[in-house]
């Protein structure tokens, strides 16, 4: 009797022990403030993205992974892949729908995993910068993050605004009209596609990995980006002139493979969830801060800037914004022209 005594003293002692030192619950953490529960296992994620390390992505993405660790008490841990090391967009969805690839920033490609996203990428959809905004942090941008969790698996933790989208050619374009044999890369998107088409271009397309070498052989002879990655992927040395199209006020998506964001304890998500809404705000302002800077560094390193009309672009595309509001959202596209 003594000695079955002393054993269930002995491990009374034990369980009241372990209990003070968990705090007497697990999981106690908080990740606002860089506390993580002490029975959390340390994770290592990775992060791909398709440009290079000196563009605004790849600062917010380091921004990011920097946070995550913070908030989440070091319990979480991001490194961040450049340049199409972990593969170009589609690749990278893939992967967080496998969940080999833990987050992307991911862009139109989208569209080929939740058709929607397509309209955004039809050029002149949106008026300006401030109108792009107002429909990504608005109801509309919520309802596409919804329904891409929906269809795709992929969770959008939060849209990051870029710069608009500008022409480089080796061909001088002052007008609409110019396009003609203009071979172009787009990305692997049917709105990028035809818009294009219906400027009068001959669009090709192909992973971003690709452009700078088929410029250089002469496979295109144009490209269409926002002019951080035009300048951090020195389209500059293999493209003669910049026309100023503003044809799409675009975004990119940080988005989360479910499957990682499920494996994660309740704290370290709101880590995660927190890191991507303070990244966000220090990746807007930083393309903002940028664009003047590369206008004027382009132009330093060669390229002749040609302002157009964008009026003459736009009516050539109405058509298409037409048809891919038929297509994929006749009330998105309502949505998105009425947001004020």
């Amino acid at each position: 009797m003594f000695k079955k005594l002393a054993t269930i003293m002995v491990i009374t002692a034990m369980f009241v022990t372990a209990a003070c030192g968990n705090g007497g619950n697990a999981g106690t953490g908080g990740s606002g403030d860089g506390g993580g529960s002490s029975n959390e296992k340390t994770v290592k994620l990775r992060l791909g993205h398709i440009t290079g390390e000196s563009d605004a992505w790849h600062i917010g993405a380091m921004k990011f992974a920097e946070l995550v660790k913070e908030k989440s008490g070091g319990t979480v841990e991001v490194d961040v892949f450049a340049s199409s090391t972990l593969g170009n967009d589609r690749d990278l969805i893939e992967g967080m729908q496998l969940g080999s690839v833990d987050f992307a920033l991911v862009a139109g490609v989208l569209s080929n995993f939740h058709e929607p996203f397509s309209i955004l990428e039809v050029p002149y959809l949106f008026r300006d910068q401030e109108h792009l905004e107002k429909v990504l942090y608005g109801e509309v941008g919520d309802k596409l993050k919804a329904d891409l969790l929906s269809d795709a698996t992929i969770r959008g933790l939060e849209f990051w605004v870029r710069g608009p989208r500008q022409l480089t050619t080796n061909k001088k374009v002052e007008k609409v009209d110019d396009l003609k044999g203009v071979k172009i890369r787009v990305p692997e998107i049917p709105a990028s596609i035809e818009a294009w088409s219906a400027m009068g271009a001959s669009p090709m397309p192909m992973a971003f990995g690709e452009v700078y070498s088929s410029l250089q052989t002469g496979v295109i002879n144009s490209q269409e980006n926002p002019l951080a990655f035009i300048s951090s992927n020195k389209m500059q040395e293999v493209q003669d002139y910049l026309v100023m199209t503003n044809h799409v006020y675009g975004y990119v998506l940080l988005a989360m493979s479910d499957i990682t964001y499920n494996k994660l304890s309740e704290n370290q998500r709101k880590a995660v969830e927190e890191a991507a809404k303070e990244a966000t705000e220090f990746e807007n302002a930083l393309v903002a801060e940028q664009e003047e800077k590369l206008l004027k560094s382009l132009h330093e390193e060669g390229m002749e800037l040609i302002e157009v009309d964008t009026s003459a672009f736009a009516a050539k595309v109405q058509p298409v914004l037409e048809k891919f509001a038929a297509r994929y959202g006749q009330e998105l596209y309502d949505s998105i022209v009425a947001t004020e």
